[in-house]
């Protein structure tokens, strides 16, 4: 299948709704009915404000978080338009991939 691969970074003590922003767009993902979502956590990055950010061992609010998806024109569609109506502020990354599964399920 042709479609993209979609990138959200952002960080442990962003929220939305109370949840973490990561965790919320990985529920959101779900609700609307993406394939799959997968958050990684980083242990260093910065951003555009050239802040280093990090998780520390007792305090993890820092900690780089990423939600990564493999979507359709449609999904990807709908997922920003989510975004945009919840007035969500988040850098990300699409890039056009193909995907599928191998092996028969």
């Amino acid at each position: 299948m042709q479609g993209y691969q979609l990138t959200f970074y952002t960080q442990q003590d962003r929220t939305h709704k109370r949840l973490p922003l990561a965790q919320w767009i990985v529920e959101e993902a779900r609700r609307l009915g993406i394939g799959g979502a997968t958050m990684t956590s980083a242990a260093e990055g910065f951003g555009r404000d050239k802040k280093v950010r990090s998780a520390a061992f007792f305090e993890l609010s820092n900690q780089p978080l990423q939600v990564t998806m493999a979507v359709s024109e449609s999904d990807a569609e709908r997922i920003f338009d989510k975004l945009k109506e919840e007035e969500i502020d988040v850098f990300y990354v699409k890039i056009p991939v193909e995907y599928g599964m191998t092996g028969q399920r």
